[in-house]
């Protein structure tokens, strides 16, 4: 289970990914590890999440590890949720993905999501993660409140 609490996203002012937002402050370790991760808001609501794969983040076959597309839909997971993590932080009660293709190193991918639904206590979100627009792993999660 992963575990994050509701911070805010610091922008990133020069670089690539200028514009964008990410937790890479040292608020989860392992993502600040394994990343760097991004996100931004898109004008009709939500958020795109994206990282640049680079060669550290491929499995023995050249093609971006499995382990590294999880870590990053985790992210995308609370990005995507961001606007309803309020009272507490959350955790992830329960993760399902599919690898429908491959990754490789050197270009962007990126994570669209949905919020499918969300009670008191629970968000349900689905979404896939992209490169080039070709789909390479759709997931979906339940995220629990686990404190207000």
């Amino acid at each position: 289970m992963s575990e994050n609490t509701p911070s805010k996203p610091q922008l990133v002012s020069e670089g690539p990914f200028a514009g964008w937002s990410t937790w890479g402050n040292g608020s989860d370790p392992f993502e600040t590890l394994t990343g760097p991760f991004y996100m931004k808001a898109l004008d009709q609501g939500g958020y795109v999440c994206a990282f640049m794969p680079e060669a550290q983040h491929c499995n023995g076959m050249g093609n971006i590890h499995g382990g590294c597309l999880m870590t990053f839909a985790d992210f995308a997971l609370f990005a995507h949720a961001h606007d309803h993590l309020v009272g507490g932080p959350c955790v992830t009660m329960q993760f399902e993905s599919q690898f429908v293709g491959g990754a490789k190193p050197g270009t962007l991918i990126e994570s669209r999501g949905d919020i499918v639904r969300v009670t008191r206590t629970m968000l349900f979100i689905r979404g896939l993660m992209s490169q080039e627009d070709k789909p390479i792993l759709a997931y979906s999660a339940i995220l629990k409140r686990i404190g207000q």
